[in-house]
């Protein structure tokens, strides 16, 4: 049944849910300047919303993932589109920083967690075989949000001010996510026992819940994940920012977003393909060695060209590493708590991305410069390769042979 074609609607609709989702909210670094300079808001006030955003992010995906595993996928990312449509909205008719940090921070950014854990959880658990391959293609989804989202943002906020772009952007995501949210199911796997999967054929199949978040592999992903998500979060965040103060115009500044989601969408095809092929771990370990010096090549980029150059091995190497941890959680974990615990990844790597919009806005409030973001995300970066290096995979436990009748 896990090689029915419907597993590749899972990845289609698991793909569209998350390009949208991220779209909506990565909005706001494309209106990070317009919002402050019609409102009166500083920039850090504004680019706030996006670390209240991802703290809400970690503070509610582990609650998703596990109503995911309980209830199925389809019930969590309907209500998490609805959430974000809703919210965008009302975050559009924001008359106070407060209210809009709390519009777009905190619902936004906790219905935007409803789509990644339930969902990678969902494809994974619908794969057998080219599982890394999978999940590399749902982020190649979330991916295409800097190559269609933001330029539409950025094309609507041209012709329109941010209030009027962020409501037809509410509409925009509404119309496509709640109807995609219709075709998330379980894995067949789990449809007939979705609250407990036991039998030797599934990684560690007596382990619980609390021995499963108590284990080193589960702590040492989370610290790795954490760390890994605080290197690039500064770098996206700010990328069109550190442009447009490089001289770059804005329309201009945002197809480096475009050029970084293409790059990422080589990365995520490329690194599922060597997953499947050498393991996860050690591809994984090798992306973010590479993530490292890629976050360092933007404190010597000035012009577009060189932008470019360093948005696309950034982009290429950051966005293929993430899928991996998915992937690493299948092979480790059983399959019915497979959402609380890439929930919980999720978590940490939200607090990572929460790091990168406060402190970048921090420190070019402070030095007029971003040369400090970078090398400190090089530095970050460096210590998610040493962590992961520390990862040691479950034994594998063999299935006991058949009892022959006497």
């Amino acid at each position: 049944m896990t090689n029915s074609y419907y597993r590749w609607v899972i990845v289609a609709a698991g793909g569209l849910l998350g390009c949208v989702a991220v779209g909506g909210m990565f909005s706001l670094p494309v209106l990070l300047q317009p919002i402050a300079r019609d409102t009166g808001w500083s920039v850090t006030g504004v680019s706030s919303a996006m670390t209240i955003g991802f703290l809400a992010m970690a503070m509610t995906s582990m609650l998703w993932g596990t109503l995911s595993d309980r209830y199925g996928p389809l019930p969590v990312v309907l209500s998490g589109s609805v959430v974000i449509a809703t919210s965008l909205a009302l975050a559009s008719q924001a008359k106070s920083l407060l209210a809009f940090q709390f519009l777009f921070g905190v619902m936004v950014g906790a219905g935007t967690s409803a789509i990644f854990a339930p969902m990678m959880a969902t494809v994974t658990g619908w794969f057998e075989t080219h599982r890394s391959l999978a999940v590399s293609l749902v982020s190649a989804g979330m991916g295409m949000a800097p190559m269609t989202m933001s330029p539409l943002v950025a094309w609507l906020v041209s012709h329109h001010d941010w209030r009027t772009t962020m409501l037809i952007l509410a509409g925009v995501v509404g119309a496509i996510m709640i109807p995609v949210s219709f075709l998330a199911r379980r894995p067949p796997a789990l449809a007939a026992a979705p609250v407990a999967l036991s039998g030797s054929s599934a990684p560690q199949p007596g382990m619980s819940l609390a021995e499963a978040l108590r284990s080193p592999q589960f702590i040492i992903l989370l610290t790795t994940n954490f760390f890994c998500c605080a290197t690039h979060s500064g770098p996206i965040i700010h990328t069109v920012s550190y442009a447009v103060s490089c001289g770059i115009p804005m329309i201009t500044a945002v197809t480096i977003y475009s050029v970084e989601g293409l790059a990422g969408m080589g990365g995520r095809l490329a690194f599922g393909l060597l997953g499947d092929r050498f393991g996860a771990k050690r591809v994984l370990v090798t992306g973010l060695l590479l993530q490292a010096f890629g976050a360092l090549g933007y404190v010597f980029a000035q012009q577009l060209g060189q932008f470019y150059a360093v948005a696309a091995l950034f982009g290429f190497i950051y966005a293929g590493t993430m899928p991996l941890y998915s992937v690493l959680v299948r092979e480790n974990f059983p399959m019915h708590m497979l959402g609380t615990v890439i929930g919980g990844l999720s978590m940490a790597g939200s607090l990572g991305m929460a790091t990168g919009p406060i402190a970048g806005g921090l420190i070019y409030d402070t030095f007029g410069s971003y040369a400090g973001l970078y090398i400190g995300s090089w530095a970050v970066g460096l210590g998610a390769f040493f962590i992961l290096l520390t990862f040691t995979p479950f034994p594998k436990i063999e299935a006991e042979p058949a009892a022959v009748p006497a």
